[in-house]
C-alpha cells in the first residue's frame, strides 16, 4: 500500500474522562496533523459533561458516547487508521481484547492502536502497564518514563518494541517572563487534585494554607484551580470537593483569594507561582518556566504522588512559600522528564517524530497481526475474565450475550427512558461517593 501523509489519516479516540480525552485527543493531533478526528466518549462513572468537553477545549470532528460493546461493535476497521485509547488500564485491556476477537474474524487492515498514561505515572506502574501491553505504540511521555515501561515489560518476556518515548502532548504556551505582568498582582495558583490527598482533615489544611498565604500577602493574588464542579467526575473520583470546603471556612475567602475553573493554559498564562502536590499541572508549568512548588507539608509519600518530583528541586512546604522561597528546577531532572521546552536542544518540538513516524510505517503496511496483549486466559485466568466482564465481554473478547443493545436499536420512548435511569444512576453514584462514602469513613474512624 503506497504510504500517505499524516493529513490522509482517519483518526478514532476512545477516551472515558475529561483529561483522558485531552490527552487522547492532542495526542492524536501531535501522531497525525489534520487528519480527522473521530471522538468515543466511553460510558461510566467519569464520562465528561458538555461543561467539561468545553473547558479542555480540544474538538472533533464528530463525537459520540458508547458503551464498551457499543465500541467493538461500531468502530469500522476498513475506515480508521490510527486509534487511540485514552482509557483506565482496565478499559484498554477490554477493547485490546475485543477489536482482537472482531478482528480476526474479518480480514484485511487494521487500525494501528496507540496508548499511554494522561500525566504522572506513581502508582500501580505494573498493573496500569501490562494492561495496556498489546496495543501497537504504548507512549510514554518521557525518556524517565520509556525506560520505566520497558523494565516492566522485560521483567514479564513480554515484547518492549511497543514503548515510544514522546512527551504530553498538551505542554506549550509562552516561556514564563517575570518582568511582562504588566501591572498585575503577583499570582499564586494553587492546582488542586480530585483526590490527593484524599482526607478531609489533609485537604482542609492545604486549603487552609492558601487562603494564610493570601492573607499574609495582601499585595498578591492566590487562586485556587479545580478540575471539575460538584457532581461532575474526572479521571479520579472527589468525595470532598473544594468548593465545599471553602463554604465552610469560618471568615470565608479574602479579596484576593478565589476559586477559579477553565482551561489550565490559560490560568498559567497568568501564574507566577505554582503550587501543587503532584499534579500533573506541574509537569505544564515547568515547561514553561513558571516557578514551580511540590508540596512537602503532608510528607513526601507515593500515596500522594509527590515522592515523583525527588530530585527536581521543586519540593516545598507552605511556610518555605509563606517566608518568600522560590524553587528552582534541576535541569537533568527536567530533561528526564520530557518538560526541558525551552532548552537551548529545543526538543520538546521533535519529541513526537518517532511516534509518528512509526504510525505512519504501520498504516502503510498491507496487513497488521491481531493485538497480541500479555494478559490471556492462560497467563492471567484468575484476573483477565473479570477485567473484560466488567465491559460486557467474554473470557474470549466476544461481547457476552445480552450484555449490550446497540443505541441504534433503541429508540422513541424506550431510548427516553434508557437515558433518564442512566442519568439518575450517575446521580445516585455521585450522592454515594459524595455525601455516604465519607460520612460512613467518618463513622469507621470513631
Amino acid at each position: 500500500m503506497p504510504s500517505r501523509t499524516t493529513s490522509q489519516l482517519r483518526v478514532a479516540v476512545l477516551a472515558d474522562s475529561d483529561t483522558r480525552w485531552k490527552w487522547g485527543a492532542l495526542t492524536a493531533r501531535r501522531l497525525a496533523p489534520g487528519a480527522r478526528l473521530d471522538g468515543y466518549l466511553l460510558r461510566g462513572r467519569a464520562t465528561p459533561t458538555v461543561r467539561q468537553l468545553d473547558e479542555v477545549g480540544v474538538g472533533a470532528d464528530s463525537l459520540r458516547e458508547v458503551t464498551g460493546v457499543e465500541f467493538v461493535r461500531s468502530l469500522d476497521r476498513t475506515n480508521c487508521d490510527l486509534l487511540v485509547l485514552s482509557c483506565v488500564g482496565g478499559a484498554v485491556q477490554a477493547m485490546l481484547h475485543g477489536l482482537g476477537h472482531a478482528w480476526r474474524e474479518a480480514a484485511g487492515r487494521r487500525p494501528v492502536v496507540a496508548t499511554g498514561y494522561v500525566g504522572v505515572v506513581y502508582e500501580k506502574l505494573a498493573d496500569g502497564l501490562l494492561l495496556r501491553h498489546g496495543a501497537d505504540l504504548v507512549l510514554a511521555n518521557s525518556r524517565h518514563d520509556a525506560d520505566r515501561f520497558r523494565e516492566v515489560y522485560a521483567g514479564v518476556g513480554a515484547g518492549t518494541e511497543s514503548v515510544v518515548e514522546c512527551a504530553l502532548p498538551f505542554l506549550g504556551g509562552a516561556p514564563y517572563d517575570e518582568g511582562a505582568r504588566e501591572g498585575r498582582p503577583h499570582t499564586v495558583v494553587f492546582a488542586a487534585q480530585p483526590s490527593v490527598p484524599d482526607r478531609r482533615a489533609d485537604r482542609t489544611y492545604l486549603l487552609r494554607r492558601a487562603v494564610e498565604h493570601a492573607r499574609r500577602h495582601p499585595d498578591r493574588e492566590v487562586l485556587i484551580k479545580l478540575r471539575s464542579k460538584p457532581g461532575e467526575h474526572t479521571t479520579h473520583i472527589e468525595e470532598l470537593p473544594y468548593q465545599k470546603l471553602t463554604a465552610k471556612l469560618p471568615d470565608g475567602l479574602p479579596a484576593n483569594c478565589r476559586l477559579v475553573y477553565g482551561h489550565m493554559g490559560d490560568v498559567l498564562d497568568r501564574t507566577d507561582l505554582l503550587v501543587t502536590v503532584s499534579s500533573t499541572a506541574a509537569l505544564e508549568s515547568l515547561h514553561r518556566g513558571i516557578p514551580t512548588a511540590v508540596l512537602t507539608d503532608l510528607g513526601v509519600r507515593e500515596t500522594l504522588g509527590n515522592h515523583h518530583f525527588l530530585g527536581s528541586g521543586c519540593l516545598a512546604s507552605w511556610d518555605q512559600l509563606d517566608a518568600g522561597h522560590r524553587p528552582h528546577p534541576a535541569a537533568e531532572w527536567l530533561s528526564r522528564q520530557g518538560v526541558a521546552a525551552h532548552s537551548e536542544s529545543g526538543g520538546y518540538e521533535t519529541a513526537f517524530d518517532v511516534a509518528r513516524d512509526r504510525v505512519a510505517e504501520l498504516a502503510a503496511a498491507a496487513e497488521l497481526p491481531p493485538p497480541a496483549p500479555y494478559y490471556t486466559p492462560v497467563t492471567a485466568p484468575g484476573y483477565l475474565p473479570g477485567v473484560l466482564a466488567r465491559h460486557g465481554l467474554g473470557p474470549d473478547g466476544a461481547p457476552r450475550p445480552g450484555s449490550d443493545t446497540s443505541a441504534a436499536e433503541v429508540s422513541g420512548v424506550r431510548l427516553a427512558v434508557r437515558n433518564a435511569l442512566r442519568e439518575a444512576a450517575r446521580g445516585t453514584y455521585r450522592h454515594g461517593v459524595q455525601r455516604v462514602a465519607p460520612v460512613i469513613r467518618r463513622m469507621g474512624e470513631l
